[in-house]
Parts: C-alpha cells; sequence; structure tokens
C-alpha cells in the first residue's frame, strides 16, 4: 500500500474513535488510492428516536473531523467536500488529501487525546471552570461553524425542565426503550456497556439520560452545582448542518480533553420535538440546536470510566479498493 493510500487507511481507523450516539458507530469508510469516501450506515441508525438521521450524522461529522486531525497530524493536508453527490444522499464526505507539509503539533496532541476521550456520566467535582477555558472550547467548535451557547442559571432550569420532558415522553414510547435496551445490552464493541452506566442515579440539576437499569460506574456524592452547561447550535437544519456539528463536537471534545475539561453531550433533548423547540427559544432563535453539552471537571476524588470499547478497523472501513 502506498504511503498516501496507508495514510487515509490510518486516519480512516483513527476515526473510530470518534464519540457517537449510544456508541452506534454508524459510519462507514472507503479507502481508495487518493481519496476517503464516508457514508452513512443506516442500519446502525436509531430508528425510533433519530428517524431523520440527523444524530446519525453528527456522529459521523465527528469521525470526520477525527479522521481530518489524523491526516495533519501525519502531514497531510484534507480537502473536504461534503455531500457531493446528490444521487447519493449517504454520501456524507469525501476526503482528498492536498499537499504533504510538515506534521501539526496540535494536530499531533488532538490525536494522543483520542485515545483517552470518553464519556463521563458521573456528578462533576466542585472546582469551578473558569471562562476561559470555556472560550477555547467555543472557539473550536467556531472554527468548524457552529457556535456554543452557554446558558445562565435561570436558563439551566429551563434545561432542566425540558430534559424532565424529554425523559418522560421517551420512557411512554415502548420502541424507543426497546431500541435503548438494545444498544445497552451488546458486548461486541458498540453500544453502551455497563461500565459506563452509573450505578445509582447521579445527583444533578439537569438530569442525565435514565438507560433503564443501573450500571456498574461508581458515583460519589458530589452533585453538578458547578457544571456549565450550553448548547451546539447553527444557522440550519440539514444534513450539511448536522455533519458540520458533528466535526464541531469533535473539536470541542478533543480540546477539552486535551485542557482537563469533562465535556458530557446529553442529546435526549434534541430527540423529541418539542423539546428542542424549547431549546431553540433559550437560543432566541438564533440557530438550530444540535446538542446540549455538559461542561467542568471531573470529581477528582474517583476514577472515571474507561474508554469504551470501540469496533474493530476492519469492521467499519473498507480498504478492498485501495490498491
Amino acid at each position: 500500500m502506498a504511503e498516501l493510500t496507508r495514510a487515509l487507511a490510518d486516519a480512516a481507523a483513527m476515526a473510530g474513535r470518534a464519540p457517537s450516539v449510544h456508541n452506534t458507530q454508524p459510519w462507514r469508510w472507503t479507502v481508495l488510492p487518493d481519496r476517503l469516501e464516508l457514508t452513512l450506515d443506516t442500519h446502525r441508525q436509531l430508528a425510533a428516536v433519530d428517524p431523520q438521521g440527523r444524530l446519525a450524522i453528527v456522529s459521523c461529522g465527528a469521525a470526520l473531523h477525527h479522521a481530518r486531525v489524523a491526516l495533519a497530524a501525519e502531514g497531510w493536508e484534507a480537502v473536504i467536500h461534503r455531500l457531493p453527490d446528490p444521487a447519493r444522499p449517504d454520501l456524507l464526505a469525501v476526503v482528498l488529501p492536498g499537499e504533504a507539509r510538515t506534521p501539526d503539533p496540535a494536530a499531533m496532541r488532538l490525536v494522543q487525546s483520542m485515545w483517552v476521550r470518553h464519556t463521563d456520566r458521573r456528578p462533576l467535582g466542585a472546582e469551578p471552570l473558569s471562562a476561559a477555558a470555556v472560550s477555547v472550547l467555543a472557539e473550536a467548535a467556531r472554527a468548524e461553524g457552529v457556535h456554543l451557547h452557554v446558558l445562565d442559571p435561570g436558563q439551566v432550569y429551563d434545561l432542566a425542565a425540558a430534559a424532565n420532558r424529554a425523559a418522560a415522553v421517551e420512557a411512554a414510547d415502548e420502541r424507543a426503550q426497546a431500541e435503548l435496551a438494545y444498544w445497552t445490552s451488546r458486548g461486541d464493541g458498540l453500544g453502551v456497556p455497563a461500565s459506563a452506566v452509573p450505578a445509582v442515579p447521579p445527583a444533578t440539576t439537569v438530569p442525565a439520560r435514565d438507560f433503564g437499569r443501573p450500571g456498574t460506574l461508581p458515583v460519589g456524592e458530589g452533585h453538578d452545582r458547578a457544571a456549565v452547561y450550553g448548547v451546539l447550535y447553527g444557522p440550519g437544519d440539514d444534513r450539511a448542518d448536522w455533519l458540520r456539528a458533528g466535526e464541531a463536537l469533535s473539536a470541542a471534545w478533543l480540546t477539552a480533553t486535551v485542557n482537563g475539561v469533562a465535556l458530557l453531550p446529553l442529546s435526549a433533548v434534541i430527540e423529541v420535538d418539542v423539546t428542542r423547540s424549547a431549546l431553540r427559544r433559550l437560543i432566541s432563535g438564533f440557530g438550530w440546536p444540535y446538542l446540549v453539552l455538559r461542561l467542568g471537571i471531573a470529581d477528582p476524588e474517583h476514577a472515571g470510566p474507561a474508554v469504551t470499547p470501540r469496533l474493530a478497523p476492519r469492521a467499519t472501513v473498507d480498504t478492498s479498493r485501495a490498491q
């Protein structure tokens, strides 16, 4: 395999470390001699709570950003063509390598963080997060064309009300509950393992998702009073916007990991139409909400969860046409 093709294959494999809703990993990479193709794998889309594929495409956008960063860390400029073929709506992006250049040290640090980035659903520690730290994450998202609106204390209570309503709506939806049970009972590198689910409901102002069964993640006595909540939002609400939202999520999360900030995405309020509309009112209708982020400093008294298992690269990366 030529050097360039190998770099593309390695970038696609590293993209498998990206976050995805319920760890569904709904992406498929095809490695060609001169480019990468990213397609949506609809078999791993959440049919009940994500019928439009919004969260699946956000997840694919996160994988796209991971691949871009991995290429930059190896010294390859990446030219991205998003949604290049209307006749192939599930072809989300084509990645064309540009000129070889000096490996980017900042990208190298982000790649290192991909190995340790994880979802921590425990309450946060009591240490407040500085405004400067939040600003760094907002800038990382803004560089991808997406904004982070930080909620004031009153808006956090509005968010909590919306999260409670979303939980009630989904608890009453048999299809949603069956889907959740399916994605929390797998052991094949997909889904949310028990080790990532709190053993008891954590004390938080904004309720996290109820997975319907206790996990094995120990939870301390802390609360999330020091948490900062924000809404990732952008100007539109179509596939191109969702893809960019995922790229922004990846950029913010990897930056958070490098800077010692715990980031927890909350998607349930996006999955229910009425609560998603409530979120849009919280940002004064300036754009469309894509995800809620909880930001803070992890509780230093307790070890966090391990990195969630992933599929082997051969399950998501097709190299059969690389020669």
